[in-house]
């Protein structure tokens, strides 16, 4: 006879961040997210997952980007900045690995569940980086051209342009391949 599995307890102490949303409000959230943004789970039941990112235009602009794609596909997975919420670690910024699924394709906002996996050993943020440099850095990680990017960001490619040369310039990379060896690691 197997014995049951306690599905909250797995929830609690599974090794990445689990988060239930709705409206992009944290519903719930495991362990393991309180230690990755440095947060008691009181403090995160009812926030906004504002809080969670560098700025609120960040927020915003992400908000605005995945619906189409939760629409689409149900799921949406990134690499993205977040920002730690409190304790000896406050303010500073980290890769993390974000994926979600949205309950309700045709309201993909309204009910969801999310995962976070903080990337600061393998990738850490070196370069002092403004929000649309990091949204475009993403976008170069994940191996999308200019166009693509532009297009994924609601931006010129042109504008991806001016962001990646200021890329290199602040990671003094010699061209693209460079570019995207040193934004992986750091």
């Amino acid at each position: 006879m197997t014995p049951e599995i306690d599905y909250r307890l797995a929830f609690e102490l599974a090794p990445i961040g689990l988060v239930l949303s709705r409206n992009r409000t944290i519903i719930d959230c495991n362990q393991r997210v309180c230690e990755m943004f440095g947060v008691s789970k009181a403090h995160l039941i009812g926030q906004s997952f504002q809080l969670l990112y560098p700025s609120a235009d960040e927020y915003e602009r992400t908000g605005q980007r995945i619906v189409p794609i939760l629409n689409a596909k149900g799921v949406y997975a990134d690499d993205r900045v977040m920002k730690r919420v409190d304790g000896r670690l406050k303010g500073e910024t980290f890769w993390c690995h974000v994926t979600g699924r949205a309950l309700n394709r045709a309201a993909p906002h309204e009910a969801g569940i999310w995962t976070f996996e903080d990337m600061s050993e393998r990738k850490p943020v070196k370069a002092e980086l403004t929000a649309r440099e990091r949204e475009v850095a993403a976008q170069l990680m994940a191996g999308l051209t200019s166009k693509e990017i532009g297009k994924a960001l609601g931006i010129s490619h042109r504008t991806v342009e001016i962001h990646r040369v200021k890329l290199m310039r602040k990671y003094q990379a010699s061209g693209a391949a460079d570019l995207i060896q040193k934004l992986l690691r750091g």
